[in-house]
């Protein structure tokens, strides 16, 4: 109710009037009173925005008192917000348009909403003209940038977004902020916003305040404002130092991304600072002492520890035990057994694992790890359960060009070396004769514990053939077999089954032969004689000369002892005529 409804209400008779002059009021009161009445009859302009109370809410109006001869109405859906609820309570005031009035039937038609809209670009006329700030809320992404909400639709650029570009534009809807009117144009409806200027400001404030008190050695606080493959930007406050990735922690970091994330508020060490440069140069690993230097008193030699695998090379597997403090774990040290080609065969990076400490040198930051410290070493026990001498069985595990692996102990093979196999035999691969998981049995040669290698013989297991051969093939006692090779140096004649013997090229005739190449080949039978015997070299030396001089020498002899029979008979006859006709003389004369 307006207070010129009051005032009519409750009308003034002569007596109250009379009355209040003399008892209670003054003239000046009356004339406050005449006044107030006179106003509530003003003559109010359309268009024109005005201060007025919510005086009544109903279902489709709320009712604003302006000062006016009558009440003002404006649409409930003015004052509904996102949710639909309804925002007016009777008591507010607020600033309405008038939109028109009919004094023919007292009605007031006025608008919020219009009222908020004209405000607002007196307002943004202001600040502009003051250089401050106007706070919106950015609602949309638009080409070359986003919408924001300050009563009315304002651009701001994607330039002018932050101090630098934005790729996610779109995660800033919704939000509010400050911003500072670029330029605007009310005909056009047109606002230009930034927010980087306010930002660029403050920044600047900030770091004049930073450069005034930052200096080296100084832990101080930031936000991580970029991360890189090398490290991370920390925002100090208007100024950005480098955190390197070799200054983030004493142990291994594979990206920075792995520890930080873009705004995290984080306390770092100035480890130098170019004030002229303005460059800064930050550590959080510097924050906590180098494990390393009390590695030796917590892990001596001989430490059983545990660790995660964190990385895997052809050579080993290398185990933090604690944060800092790695340790290899050689491939020769993982198993004392298996021949480990490739850790990657047993281990995999994240696995736990416990090692023994073989050697620590804290001043190189190397610790060397073994697994296979955690057992009992049988080539400890090979030797006393598996004598040199001593006839074993096993299984073929692997056959090679030199040689064959037998299966002994768990883990442990025997190796008969192709040379090892037989005493007589030529064997041009051990696959000629034996398959895999083929059983055999063999003889323990060598037992080499420092290198852990276990020889093992077949052949061994019969006597040598050659250590009878001079008894057999005597010196100088006649051979005969067939030629198996062809050499420039000689022949090669088989005696038996895996003997052979040589006839040297000077030993083939007593005609002089360059070579037997074209003259001899491989199985014709010849016969020769044993001129000499090596059983330790397995060498027979054979000649053929020797029995064709021996043939000519039994002729000649023979021939000799011809000639002398006969000589000897004819002396004889002529001795016995001389002494017959000696006789007959001699029996003339008497």
């Amino acid at each position: 109710m307006t207070v010129k409804d009051e005032l009519e209400k409750q009308p003034l008779s002569e007596m109250d009037i009379n009355a209040g002059v003399d008892d209670h009021e003054s003239d000046d009161d009356m004339d406050s009173m005449h006044d107030l009445y006179e106003q509530s009859f003003r003559n109010i302009q359309e268009g024109e925005v005005i201060r007025g109370r919510v005086v009544q809410v109903s279902d489709d109006f709320v009712m604003v008192d302006i000062g006016y001869k009558s009440e003002g109405q404006i649409s409930i859906h003015e004052f509904k917000d996102e949710q639909g609820k309804i925002v007016a309570e009777v008591g507010d005031e607020i600033d309405v348009l008038l939109e028109f009035h009919d004094d023919d039937d007292g009605t007031v038609h006025l608008s919020k909403e219009k009222a908020a809209k004209i405000k607002v670009w007196d307002d943004i006329s202001r600040i502009y003209s003051e250089d401050g700030t106007i706070d919106g809320k950015i609602v949309a992404k638009v080409k070359g940038g986003l919408a924001v909400d300050i009563g009315v639709q304002a651009f701001l650029p994607g330039s002018q977004v932050d101090l630098r570009p934005v790729r996610n534009l779109e995660a800033l809807i919704g939000q509010s902020f400050p911003f500072k009117v670029l330029k605007y144009n009310k005909k056009r409806r047109n606002v230009v916003l930034s927010r980087r200027a306010l930002l660029e400001k403050e920044r600047e404030q900030m770091k004049s305040h930073t450069l005034a008190t930052l200096e080296d050695h100084k832990v101080v606080e930031g936000v991580v404002k970029n991360i890189t493959d090398y490290g991370v930007f920390v925002d100090l406050g208007g100024i950005d130092g480098l955190l390197h990735i070799t200054d983030m922690s004493w142990g291994r970091v594979g990206h920075p991304s792995e520890l930080f994330q873009i705004s995290d508020k984080i306390k770092v060490k100035v480890l130098s600072f170019d004030r002229d440069n303005e460059r800064v140069s930050l550590g959080l690993k510097q924050l906590v002492d180098d494990p390393w230097t009390k590695a030796e008193e917590k892990y001596p030699v001989s430490t059983k520890v545990r660790g995660k695998v964190v990385s895997l090379t052809d050579y080993g597997a290398f185990v933090e035990i604690e944060e800092g403090v790695e340790g290899l774990i050689h491939v020769s040290e993982m198993s004392w057994t298996k021949k480990i080609r490739h850790p990657s065969k047993i281990l995999s990076v994240g696995d736990e694992v416990e090692a023994v400490v073989l050697s620590i040198n804290p001043e190189s930051k190397r610790i060397s790890l073994g697994m296979k410290q955690l057992e009992s070493n049988p080539w400890d026990i090979i030797a006393q359960k598996y004598p040199v001498g001593t006839t074993i069985a096993g299984k073929i595990k692997n056959i090679t060009d030199f040689g064959i692996f037998i299966g002994i102990d768990e883990g442990i093979d025997g190796l008969v070396h192709i040379s090892d196999i037989s005493w007589t035999k030529r064997v041009k691969h051990p696959s000629e004769i034996f398959r895999k998981n083929q059983e055999v049995q063999a003889i323990v040669l060598n037992i080499d514990k420092d290198n852990e290698r276990f020889s093992l013989g077949i052949k061994q297991l019969e006597a040598d053939p050659w250590e009878s051969i001079p008894q057999r093939y005597p010196l100088g006692s006649i051979v005969s077999g067939p030629i198996t090779n062809v050499t420039d140096f000689g022949l090669f004649v088989e005696l038996e089954e895996g003997i052979e013997g040589l006839v040297h090229v000077s030993e083939i005739s007593k005609e002089k032969i360059k070579s037997p190449v074209g003259q001899f080949k491989p199985g014709d039978r010849i016969t020769a004689k044993v001129i000499n015997i090596s059983p330790k070299e397995r060498k027979i030396g054979l000649s053929v000369k020797k029995i064709e001089e021996q043939d000519d020498r039994s002729n000649y002899d023979e021939y000799i002892n011809t000639s002398k029979a006969a000589t000897s008979n004819l002396g004889e006859l002529l001795k016995e005529e001389l002494e017959a006709r000696a006789n007959s003389t001699l029996n003339h004369d008497k």
